[in-house]
């Protein structure tokens, strides 16, 4: 049955990645529109465009992965492509989890083409290899479950979109993306601590430009423990759904 279901969580991302994900409009949107936002405030505040870096790292993560995951389920649900997938011999838990594979990938192959980028352009310091990789990989993670999630808690296309913009974007403002958490008024610092993306900036500027990784552990538990919860919760929702 593990062999059964880890065969069908490869087949089922590799589907995806080829079906929905790399394609030209979706590689350009999670490129270009998170070096718009941050182009737009390094030309606001050009004092601390060498700080952006991590940002503009976490918001490639989190558009590059949770873009096309959070309508792929429901445009599946409403074609029935979803249910023929359940007659072949995978549970639910695996078939969802191949699906937040595909995104978590895609997101990891732009995320990857925006680090080269920016290193080239941007710069780092010591980067911290090992710690930057899993820090990626977890946020992928984190980030391709919160786009699962949404998926199955909406009927409509159009309503998952909406419902991950409503997301996102106040964690874009709130997550240190362009400016410190510390330097928020205390009551949006609360919320920013709410927030997976806060995590990712804080772990990802320590691996590029230096400080505590005993942080950067604290900060992966953080994305794992998100990562693990949405994953249940859309596991039981789309189990509910399909009932």
């Amino acid at each position: 049955m593990l062999a059964d279901d880890l065969r069908c969580m490869g087949y089922i991302a590799l589907k995806d990645l080829k079906a929905y994900y790399f394609k030209p409009p979706n590689i350009s949107w999670g490129i270009l529109l998170p070096f718009a936002f941050v182009l737009a405030f390094a030309i606001r505040n050009p004092d601390n465009w060498h700080e952006l870096l991590p940002g503009l790292l976490g918001l490639s993560l989190l558009f590059g992965t949770s873009s096309m995951e959070a309508t792929v389920i429901v445009f599946e649900r409403r074609t029935g492509a979803l249910e023929r997938l359940l007659l072949a011999p995978v549970r639910l838990p695996a078939l969802l989890f191949g699906k937040l594979l595909g995104g978590a990938a895609f997101g990891l192959a732009v995320t990857t083409a925006v680090l080269v980028i920016g290193l080239a352009v941007l710069g780092g310091g010591h980067v911290q290899w090992f710690w930057l990789v899993l820090t990626l990989l977890v946020s992928a993670l984190a980030f391709a479950a919160l786009g699962g999630f949404v998926s199955v808690a909406v009927k409509e296309i159009f309503e998952a979109q909406t419902l991950a913009n409503f997301i996102r974007f106040p964690m874009m403002f709130l997550g240190g993306v362009f400016v410190p958490v510390t330097t928020l008024p205390p009551i949006l610092q609360v919320l920013a601590r709410l927030l997976p993306l806060t995590y990712t900036v804080e772990a990802l500027h320590i691996c590029l430009y230096g400080g505590t990784l005993n942080q950067v552990v604290l900060d992966l538990v953080v994305l794992a423990a998100y990562a693990i919860v949405l994953f249940i919760l859309a596991v039981h929702t789309l189990a509910r759904r399909l009932a």
